[in-house]
């Protein structure tokens, strides 16, 4: 598993974060915008299981040498 793929789950991740943090806002606003909300929600689900695809195998073909 390569830095950029690494790179990319924690982009996932934070994305995911943000878009709970705004379905949470919006459910809070707004209680009768229940399909912007699960929206939200879709795609942080997503977003959280790119992250989780990228964990997966993490750390197996590492080579350290002194």
């Amino acid at each position: 598993m390569d830095v950029s793929s690494i790179a990319g789950g924690f982009v996932a991740s934070k994305a995911a974060e943000m878009q709970l943090a705004i379905a949470a806002r919006f459910a809070k606003m707004n209680a009768s915008s229940e399909q912007s909300i699960a929206q939200l929600l879709e795609a942080a689900n997503q977003n959280a299981q790119k992250l989780a695809d990228a964990a997966n195998g993490l750390g197996q073909n590492i080579d350290i040498q002194v």
